[in-house]
């Protein structure tokens, strides 16, 4: 299949643009991670003890992640078969869940080649541009915005990865919202998973561009 390139306005470029400028990268982040925890302090304007405690669980858990998490040779060659330079912006919290499994297997991926540059960005500092990917209207993260060289948008993804997103479709069809037992379920999924299906998924999107 073709990848097509997403047009958008010439305001959502500029706002893309923005956004790279104070884009950090995997590492920077993880020292904010860290520096959180320790100041038992998070990310954004919420500064409540639950926001707090689950970004001192999600430091912990992205660390445990760095060195468990590893991408076999198949799934290496697929990925190296990508031949252009492109950029992952990831748009992204420390209190969230899901970022915390999501972004240390995309930075795997990132760093099996040379053609992937992981960026990241904080929500709450950059509304503008998640307005702009909304994902069936909310404002969802972590999203990853896939762009080519001139900043233009190749695909979009997230914020989970596609049989946990039908666990949570399927969950709120007969549920409504998500429960507290329902997130424990979905954490455990992502720990029996050891970040396959974000790797599926990403070679799918990947192997589209051209």
């Amino acid at each position: 299949m073709k990848s097509i390139v997403i047009a958008f306005t010439s305001l959502s470029e500029k706002i893309i643009e923005k956004a790279l400028a104070t884009a950090m990268p995997y590492e920077a982040y993880l020292k904010q991670m860290n520096f959180f925890s320790k100041e038992e302090a998070t990310s954004g304007p919420d500064q409540s003890e639950i926001l707090i405690d689950y970004t001192a669980l999600n430091y912990k858990r992205m660390k445990r992640l760095d060195k468990s998490i590893e991408l076999d040779n198949a799934h290496k060659q697929k990925i190296n078969k990508l031949d252009k330079k492109i950029t992952w912006l990831v748009i992204t919290e420390a209190w969230c869940g899901d970022a915390a499994q999501v972004i240390p297997v995309l930075n795997k991926i990132a760093e099996s080649t040379k053609n992937i540059d992981l960026k990241l960005v904080y929500r709450d500092e950059n509304q503008a541009l998640i307005d702009a990917f909304l994902t069936d209207g909310a404002r969802s993260i972590p999203k990853l915005i896939a762009l080519n060289e001139k900043n233009e948008v190749l695909y979009t993804w997230g914020p989970r990865p596609s049989e946990a997103t039908k666990m949570v479709v399927d969950f709120k069809s007969i549920n409504g919202n998500l429960t507290p037992e329902f997130k424990i379920d979905l954490q455990k999924w992502y720990n029996n998973d050891k970040g396959t299906g974000i790797i599926v998924d990403q070679i799918t999107m990947l192997n589209k561009i051209e």
